[in-house]
């Protein structure tokens, strides 16, 4: 059998190497328009940054898959035709047009960067960061004095790039069209990361998009849909990416989108044609929901179930459904997420809970503990895990990790809290956050706790009394506008005052985390009020009102002398 497999790096090199393990017989041919062929593409910003070397990026070459897997590697071979009657491709090589036969094809295009129709994207000052020779164009634009850089789109990559241009002291502004940096996550976390951005020395422009790139002699200049204009050395195009086939919708094979459709088993529409990776569509295990996933993790792992769906069909296992796990460093924060967001379950009708926490990463007691801000979804008629994100300084991968494998087996909320979870002190708590989660939305699920969410705060402040259960310290340090201070410890010998005070109205509780705010609100339930408990507390409200730019906060001004 001859097997070729169009692109390499993450999806098409695993599916090769896993051929050549399940045959020594077949011929295995790779071709890649690009220069490189195996390199750590999820590496490339941090080679700009100066934490990896050039020679770092690179995994293999084609003399040593030659040599360790009998591969036969060709880079810098275009495919620019492909006849799937005749089983034919049409190869652009640095020699000139050639045509290479097939009996199993598999398509690994990847995707490529999405270039907006922006007047100025062609300057030589526009870069984007797809390829190790993108990487080494902006390093060297660093290295020969660059001092200020506009990067375009707040996803995983602009992020990753902006960090790493800030940590070389290029003054940096991040421009993003969404109202917060990293759009998938939620918007109260994602103010989170737009804080770790300023603190990193990183200008935010959100909800604004880049209209003209103008070229000038030693600079360009960006201009914002605002009005406002900024100046920079070099500009990092990153606002999203789009598949690249192209070359094979033109040959028939169905797309979506322009995304490759593929069944269960990653086979395409023509015969003896598969496909992986970014430039496939990808069924959302939560929601159902049809789209790709520009993720090198399952890439990676769909090139080795497809190369078993070519050479062993009998017994290969279907591709999974997606979950988009991912995770990315922000300066000395870490920010992951899996599964559906809250927008993604809105627009699919699905009816959920989402809880807040706060936990720390392991035992507060223990030296060097830190917050997590954790919020879950689950299904509110049976407690299915739907979705988690994370934002924190330690501890955000592997709750989300767990989380992940989670929602891929079907857990409940209360599957959450049985989870038996290695703990000692450096490492976690005996209720481990993940834990901390479940015992949250099974009392959310079951009655026992009810929760109002930052969304609900100018109602509760026309409607309700707005408990608050914290200190007076905290209450002075700021609060919402005519709320109710009774510290919880004083709340069953204060009830009265508190049943006066809501004069039948509902009574919303809050407190710094939604620790205080549930036990106050379990005392105000069980003596017949009308109580609920702010989810997340003032924690997740501050970064809420933060996000969507309100000011309710009431700080009282500091007594002066007179």
């Amino acid at each position: 059998m001859k097997i070729v497999i169009i692109g390499g790096v993450g999806g098409g090199m695993s599916a090769a190497a896993r051929a050549r393990r399940l045959s020594e017989d077949a011929e295995i041919v790779v071709l890649d328009r690009g220069e490189h062929v195996s390199f750590a593409g999820c590496g490339l910003p941090y080679h700009v940054g100066g934490e990896v070397p050039e020679d770092g990026l690179l995994v293999q070459t084609p003399a040593s898959l030659q040599a360790s897997l009998a591969l036969d590697v060709r880079p810098r071979h275009d495919v620019v035709g492909l006849d799937t009657d005749a089983r034919t491709l049409t190869v652009r090589t640095p020699a000139g047009e050639e045509q290479v036969d097939y009996d199993a094809l598999l398509l690994s295009p990847g995707a490529r960067a999405v270039r907006p129709p922006v007047p100025g994207l062609d300057s030589p000052r526009v870069r984007t960061l797809r390829t190790i020779a993108d990487a080494t164009a902006l390093r060297s634009a660093v290295d020969a004095g660059a001092r200020r850089a506009v990067v375009l789109g707040a996803g995983f990559i602009g992020l990753e790039a902006a960090e790493a241009l800030a940590s070389q002291g290029l003054d940096v502004t991040l421009v993003e069209l969404a109202p917060h940096p990293l759009p998938p996550l939620e918007p109260e976390l994602g103010a989170l990361v737009a804080d770790e951005l300023r603190r990193l020395g990183v200008t935010v422009r959100t909800g604004v998009a880049a209209t003209a790139v103008t070229h000038g002699a030693d600079h360009d200049v960006v201009a914002l849909g605002d009005g406002g204009r900024v100046e920079a050395d070099v500009v990092v195009l990153a606002v999203g990416v789009r598949p690249d086939t192209d070359v094979f919708a033109e040959a028939g094979i169905l797309v979506e989108r322009g995304a490759i459709v593929v069944d269960e088993r990653g086979r395409t529409s023509a015969d003896g044609v598969w496909a992986i990776g970014d430039a496939t569509v990808a069924t959302d295990a939560v929601t159902g929901d049809r789209r790709p996933v520009a993720l090198a993790g399952p890439a990676s792992r769909a090139g080795r179930l497809v190369a078993d769906q070519i050479l062993r069909p009998g017994t290969a296992r279907p591709l999974p459904t997606a979950l988009a796990t991912a995770v990315v460093r922000v300066g000395g924060l870490t920010a992951a997420t899996t599964g559906a967001n809250r927008d993604a379950l809105t627009r699919a009708g699905v009816d959920h809970r989402t809880v807040h926490l706060h936990p720390a990463h392991h035992v507060g007691w223990f030296p060097g503990a830190e917050q997590i801000h954790l919020v879950v979804h689950v299904a509110a008629q049976d407690g299915r895990v739907l979705g988690a994100q994370a934002v924190g300084r330690a501890g955000v991968d592997k709750r989300i990790d767990v989380l992940a494998t989670a929602i891929r087996a079907g857990f409940t909320a209360d599957d959450l809290v049985d989870l038996d979870l290695a703990y000692a002190p450096p490492f976690g708590a005996p209720k481990d956050p993940v834990n901390l989660a479940g015992m949250v939305a099974s009392n959310v699920l079951d009655g026992t706790l009810r929760l109002w969410y930052p969304e609900d705060v100018d109602d509760a402040l026309e409607t309700a009394l707005v408990l608050d259960v914290r200190s007076q310290g905290e209450f002075d340090a700021g609060h919402l506008p005519g709320s109710l201070l009774v510290p919880h410890t004083e709340l069953r010998e204060r009830l009265d005052e508190v049943v006066t005070a809501a004069a039948g109205r509902p009574v919303r509780v809050l407190c710094g985390s939604g620790v205080r705010s549930h036990i106050a609100h379990r005392v105000l339930e069980q003596a017949g009020l009308d109580s609920a408990s702010l989810s997340g507390g003032m924690l997740t409200l501050r970064a809420a009102l933060d996000a969507r730019g309100a000011d309710l906060i009431v700080t009282p001004e500091p007594a002066t002398a007179g």
